[in-house]
Protein backbone atom coordinates (compact mmCIF):
# COMPACT_ATOMS: atom_id res chain seq x y z
CA UNK A 1 0.00 0.00 0.00
CA UNK A 2 1.19 3.35 -1.37
CA UNK A 3 0.83 5.83 2.29
CA UNK A 4 0.76 8.95 -0.25
CA UNK A 5 -2.13 7.50 -2.78
CA UNK A 6 -5.17 9.14 -2.32
CA UNK A 7 -6.94 5.94 -3.07
CA UNK A 8 -7.24 5.31 0.99
CA UNK A 9 -8.62 8.90 1.90
CA UNK A 10 -11.63 8.05 0.76
CA UNK A 11 -11.92 5.30 3.18
CA UNK A 12 -10.27 6.96 6.28
CA UNK A 13 -12.38 9.92 5.97
CA UNK A 14 -14.37 8.86 9.03
CA UNK A 15 -11.22 8.77 11.31
CA UNK A 16 -9.57 12.12 10.13
CA UNK A 17 -12.85 13.56 10.19
CA UNK A 18 -13.08 12.41 14.18
CA UNK A 19 -9.57 13.65 14.43
CA UNK A 20 -10.18 17.38 13.33
CA UNK A 21 -12.83 17.20 15.49
CA UNK A 22 -11.23 16.80 18.32
CA UNK A 23 -8.46 19.46 17.43
CA UNK A 24 -11.36 21.37 17.58
CA UNK A 25 -12.37 20.86 20.80
CA UNK A 26 -9.09 21.42 22.00
CA UNK A 27 -9.01 25.26 20.25
CA UNK A 28 -6.92 24.42 16.85
CA UNK A 29 -9.90 25.19 14.66
CA UNK A 30 -7.35 26.05 11.77
CA UNK A 31 -5.94 22.70 11.05
CA UNK A 32 -7.62 20.84 7.89
CA UNK A 33 -8.02 17.66 6.37
CA UNK A 34 -5.27 17.77 3.72
CA UNK A 35 -2.93 19.23 6.38
CA UNK A 36 -3.47 15.83 8.80
CA UNK A 37 -2.77 13.95 5.60
CA UNK A 38 0.59 15.48 4.78
CA UNK A 39 1.75 15.08 8.24
CA UNK A 40 0.66 11.29 8.28
CA UNK A 41 3.08 10.91 5.20
CA UNK A 42 5.81 13.18 5.81
CA UNK A 43 6.32 12.08 9.37
CA UNK A 44 4.05 9.34 10.65
CA UNK A 45 4.44 7.20 7.14
CA UNK A 46 7.85 8.46 6.14
CA UNK A 47 9.88 5.24 6.96
CA UNK A 48 7.19 2.57 6.19
CA UNK A 49 8.67 -0.17 4.27
CA UNK A 50 5.49 -2.50 4.08
CA UNK A 51 1.80 -2.49 3.45
CA UNK A 52 -0.05 -0.79 6.04
CA UNK A 53 -3.43 -3.11 6.98
CA UNK A 54 -6.55 -0.36 6.48
CA UNK A 55 -6.87 -1.01 10.31
CA UNK A 56 -3.27 -0.01 11.04
CA UNK A 57 -4.09 3.03 9.56
CA UNK A 58 -6.85 4.39 11.27
CA UNK A 59 -5.02 3.37 14.21
CA UNK A 60 -2.33 5.57 13.43
CA UNK A 61 -4.80 8.24 12.30
CA UNK A 62 -6.97 8.02 15.65
CA UNK A 63 -3.33 7.77 17.43
CA UNK A 64 -2.31 11.65 16.72
CA UNK A 65 -1.92 14.10 19.45
CA UNK A 66 -2.35 17.74 19.04
CA UNK A 67 1.12 18.33 20.17
CA UNK A 68 3.05 16.16 17.54
CA UNK A 69 1.00 17.74 14.91
CA UNK A 70 1.94 20.85 16.25
CA UNK A 71 5.76 20.45 16.56
CA UNK A 72 5.60 18.92 12.72
CA UNK A 73 3.74 22.16 11.32
CA UNK A 74 6.14 24.48 13.14
CA UNK A 75 9.15 22.48 11.83
CA UNK A 76 7.54 22.75 8.68
CA UNK A 77 6.62 26.44 8.69
CA UNK A 78 10.26 27.02 9.32
CA UNK A 79 11.53 24.98 6.42
CA UNK A 80 9.66 26.65 3.81
CA UNK A 81 10.30 30.03 5.33
CA UNK A 82 11.64 32.70 2.63
CA UNK A 83 14.60 34.55 4.06
CA UNK A 84 15.65 37.71 1.72
CA UNK A 85 18.55 38.61 3.86
CA UNK A 86 21.15 39.47 0.84
CA UNK A 87 22.11 42.56 3.10
CA UNK A 88 24.90 42.24 5.38
CA UNK A 89 23.36 44.62 7.53
CA UNK A 90 20.05 42.26 8.00
CA UNK A 91 22.16 39.36 8.80
CA UNK A 92 24.34 41.40 11.34
CA UNK A 93 20.89 42.29 12.87
CA UNK A 94 20.04 38.73 12.84
CA UNK A 95 23.17 38.16 14.52
CA UNK A 96 23.19 40.10 17.21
Amino acid sequence: MKMDNGQFRTQVKPAMVSKLEEFRLLGYDSVSESELWEYLTKKKWRKVTDEKKLYEIIQDILSIKVSDYISFATIETYKTAEFSLEDEEEWKELLK
